[in-house]
């Protein structure tokens, strides 16, 4: 059976069983702190378990792209070295909510267990004696938790008792967090393994030990308990159903294989890997790695960019960054690719999945152009790793590479540290292995310091899912407190996160920042609003201190003029995103925006630098529109298609709910849950202040409208009169600034070739100070060169020597820079290193440097340390 078929009798069985079919949420969480990826199927759905939103269906059933690199549930390193764990994959899963027929149970799990064994056995066919189901044993730690007897019994209706096992709070109780919804599990495994192995061994005593062909094929969880701060647990008001299966095992199970990389949910990636590489799967271990790991990163890579995240140097894209870089290091190290090449599996890839994610196919060009672009980059940080891991083993004196040094290749160079340790034993070196994951260690404990949060319970004062957003309408109202909480970070600091019960405060999201603003009591007394965030679909504001008398009726007021200028940068840039289509064709899409109070970002996926005249004409674009007052137009709760009928632009990455709200400024009509003008005069201005790139086939635009080009014009005015007044008050400025141009200009070449005239008696003079030192031309001597006529000189006295050594030290500007010359040959016959001697010579002068090992320079600032430095460097030769 093909994987697309498998996928659809999935999602028609459970709508047969009267559960809603809905879309996979986007890969890349925008709206959710405490997740950068949905790791779970059940991600999209915290808000009803949490009891912050009620769902408009009971029952749901999806297939989800899920990824785990990070956190908790990280089988990063795992991939690829085995057959069944993956970076992205898909989860079927089915969930109750909670029917109106029994809404304190829902559905549970009687249902949950008879569906899951009615598909698997009935409808997938898969043999009942390859079937291990495990239920939850009990605990005896704090939780004193007992068995879950009820899942027993039920299984024990249609399972052989051989078959039902029993499983520890690590396999068997499953948990959305530290604190949260959580409650005990039964998962589900499949023994593939021949007739002849199942008979040596029993499959039972292979479940959860990582054995590749005895594997978790679904995971049933039980919804029914609170996780709260203090690690107690409470009971749920309402039970849920959380299941999730294992798309690539069961395509794995269903067509007969023993790996998941034989399901042809891979293999057209796996044959494209060998025509591309010149390789076959199969033959060589080290290769079979290497290619899974290609197959699954693309996959991740791919998924992540066309959901809108693009690899970068922080957050989610630097592990999507760091996910591309694994797949290329192990086509580089084992597949011998010197090339880009990954960004050539992306066509099969949207064509074996497009059907099912339509946005592979759209994004393709987009994705493509990124890849490439990214290996070009860390195919460039591969040599220069080279380089200087030949700098390391050179100036090393024994077999032994110290585990810093090879960190620091690690962590600034990003040098794979599998690559370094590959390379050191190739050459008979030892890797200190130790060392490296101290430095990894305490990097990881400083950066897990700075961002560690602790989080108090919730402390309710009204029950009040349905909060209220009234910010579109009104800048303050009277509010309740809802529930509050305390919040400590070390960033931070100790704060309050409050929610209300209505709130006019627009929290972060759709690239704009969140309110700030004030509570004021009946008293008086006031309590500053420093932010506003939405979580699990609430609205959070954050506090340094709480009301004094929390149960007392506030009103709540929103800083209106952030909130105002704001409004002008968000509205530009839905009238930014119309000019850009307009002028440079519909192919531009909106890739991400920042909208704060100060000035607007907008990213859009186009080929080339804007030329100045396009620049002109977008400005113009929008400042025409400003001109002409258009007004707003706005509609809530309109049904997704009729919004879509009527021509509004949807953002890859953005998840939208059935109903939605339109924005419509003139022909501008976008998808938007911000604020903005009455009227687009209210903007007064739009400035472009820079464009350039973010990503290969992304720009950026970055402007500013309203006060903050007030504020620019007046600057400018300022700085011109300055200008003219420093021209002697010319009448024309330019002109005279271009005089002043030519002349530093023809001053400039005078300078120069003062300096080379200078050098070049400086040259002879040098050649006539070198004296022999253990046959060696040695010279150390301060001169009055700066760095680069230091370089110059130096070069020029090596030509045609193989015995010379320079040491140069010069002062300049109350700073020392030493610079060392050694020839070539003599690195090689007597294993000196430049590189290494300014290093140790670095410290005379308070500072240090690097560089080749035959030539170097090093910066310090402590002059007084040249005369030291010179006397010292004959040691070296002698």
């Amino acid at each position: 059976m093909k994987s697309q078929e498998i996928r659809a009798k999935f999602l028609e069985f459970f709508k047969e069983k009267s559960h809603k079919i809905v879309p996979s949420a986007p890969m890349v969480i925008k709206d959710d702190p405490t997740l950068m990826f949905t790791n779970a199927g059940m991600n999209q759905f915290k808000e009803f378990f949490l009891g912050n939103s009620v769902p408009k269906y009971n029952r749901v059933a999806d297939t989800q792209k899920c990824l785990r690199v990070s956190g908790k549930h990280n089988d990063l390193e795992e991939v690829g070295k085995d057959t069944y764990h993956h970076t992205m994959f898909e989860m079927l899963g089915n969930w109750s909510f909670g029917d109106p027929a029994r809404p304190a149970v829902g559905y549970f799990k009687a249902e949950a267990i008879a569906w899951a064994w009615e598909f698997l056995t009935e409808v997938c066919k898969i043999d009942k004696d390859s079937l291990y189901v495990t239920v939850f044993e009990g605990s005896k730690d704090a939780d004193q938790l007992g068995q879950d007897k009820e899942a027993l019994e039920l299984w024990s209706k249609i399972v052989a008792k051989d078959r039902i096992l029993f499983g520890n709070k690590k396999d068997n109780f499953w948990e959305m967090g530290d604190q949260g919804p959580c409650g005990p599990c039964s998962e589900i495994h499949v023994d593939i393994r021949s007739a002849e192995e199942k008979a040596k061994v029993s499959g039972a005593a292979l479940v959860n030990q990582d054995h590749p062909q005895v594997v978790e094929i679904w995971n049933l969880v039980f919804m029914q308990y609170n996780r709260k701060a203090n690690g107690q647990l409470e009971a749920l008001p309402s039970r849920h159903v959380d299941t999730g299966m294992g798309f690539e095992r069961l395509c794995m199970v269903m067509q007969g294989v023993q790996s998941n990389y034989d399901t042809d949910v891979f293999t057209p990636i796996i044959r494209e890997i060998e025509t591309i590489t010149n390789t076959k799967y199969g033959k060589d271990e080290d290769i079979n790695i290497a290619i899974r790991v290609i197959a699954d990163h693309i996959r991740a890579v791919s998924f992540s960019i066309a959901d809108g995240q693009l690899p970068s140097n922080t957050g989610a894209g630097y592990v999507i960054r760091r996910i591309l870089r694994r797949a290329i290091r192990y086509g580089f190290t084992f597949l011998n690719t010197k090339e880009p090449f990954m960004f050539q599996l992306v066509k099969v890839l949207s064509e074996t999945m497009g059907k099912s994610f339509p946005e592979l196919k759209d994004q393709r060009q987009l994705i493509e152009n990124v890849v490439k672009e990214e290996e070009h980059s860390f195919l460039k940080t591969l040599d220069q790793g080279l380089l200087l891991l030949d700098n390391i083993v050179a100036e090393n004196k024994d077999k032994k590479i110290d585990g810093r040094k090879a960190f620091e290749l690690y962590d600034t160079f990003g040098f794979p540290i599998d690559l370094t340790a590959l390379i050191l034993s190739e050459r008979g070196y030892e890797l200190d292995e130790k060392g490296f994951e101290t430095a990894m260690k305490e990097q990881k404990d400083r950066s897990r310091s700075a961002s560690e949060v602790s989080k108090e319970d919730w402390i309710v004062l009204a029950e009040d899912p349905q909060q209220e957003f009234v910010g579109y309408d009104n800048l303050e109202t009277s509010v309740k407190i809802v529930k509050y909480r305390k919040v400590t970070s070390k960033k931070e600091g100790e704060q309050y996160q409050i929610v209300f019960n209505l709130t006019p405060f627009y929290p972060e999201g759709g690239g704009q920042v969140g309110d700030k603003g004030y509570l004021e009591a009946p008293n008086g007394d006031v309590v500053y609003i420093l932010d506003t965030k939405k979580e699990n679909n609430e609205i959070v504001h954050f506090a340094k201190n709480l009301p004094r008398n929390t149960g007392d009726k506030f009103k709540a007021v929103v800083d209106e003029k952030q909130r105002r200028r704001t409004e002008c940068n968000h509205t530009a840039t839905h009238l930014l995103h119309q000019a850009l289509r307009e002028i440079l064709g519909t192919h531009v899409e909106q890739k991400g925006s920042a909208v704060h109070s100060k000035y607007l970002r907008f990213d859009f996926s186009h080929f080339a630098k804007l030329t100045t005249d396009e620049l002109v004409a977008i400005e113009s674009f929008v400042n025409a529109r400003i001109s002409n007052a258009l007004p707003l137009e706005e509609q809530r709760n309109v049904p997704m298609e009729k919004a879509l009928e009527q021509g509004a632009m949807a953002l890859f990455g953005e998840k939208y709910g059935d109903a939605v709200r339109t924005i419509r400024f003139g022909q501008s009509i976008e998808l938007c849950g911000g604020t903005h003008v009455r009227n687009t005069a209210d903007i007064w201005h739009f400035r472009i202040r820079s464009e350039g790139a973010v990503a290969a086939g992304i720009r950026r635009i970055e402007a500013i409208t309203s006060d903050a080009v007030k504020d620019f014009y007046s600057e400018s005015n300022n700085t011109l009169m300055e200008i003219k007044e420093l021209l002697n008050n010319s009448q024309e400025p330019v002109k005279a600034l271009a005089a002043l141009q030519e002349e530093n200009l023809r001053l400039k070449k005078e300078v120069e070739n003062l300096l080379k005239e200078k050098a070049k008696n400086l040259k002879g003079e040098l050649l006539n100070e070198l004296v022999e030192v253990n046959g060696i031309q040695f010279l150390a001597k301060k001169v009055d060169l700066d760095a680069a006529g230091i370089k110059d000189i130096s070069f020029e006295m090596g030509q045609n020597r193989k015995d010379l050594f320079l040491l140069f030290a010069s002062e300049n500007d109350g700073k020392a820079l030493l610079s060392c010359y050694i020839s070539k040959e003599l690195v090689a016959e007597r294993k000196l290193n430049a590189g290494t001697i300014v290093r140790e010579l670095g410290k005379y002068i308070q500072g240090g440097g690097g560089g080749q090992p035959f030539f170097a320079t090093a910066g310090g600032k402590n002059p007084a340390g040249i005369a030291e430095v010179l006397e010292k460097a004959k040691a070296y030769i002698v």
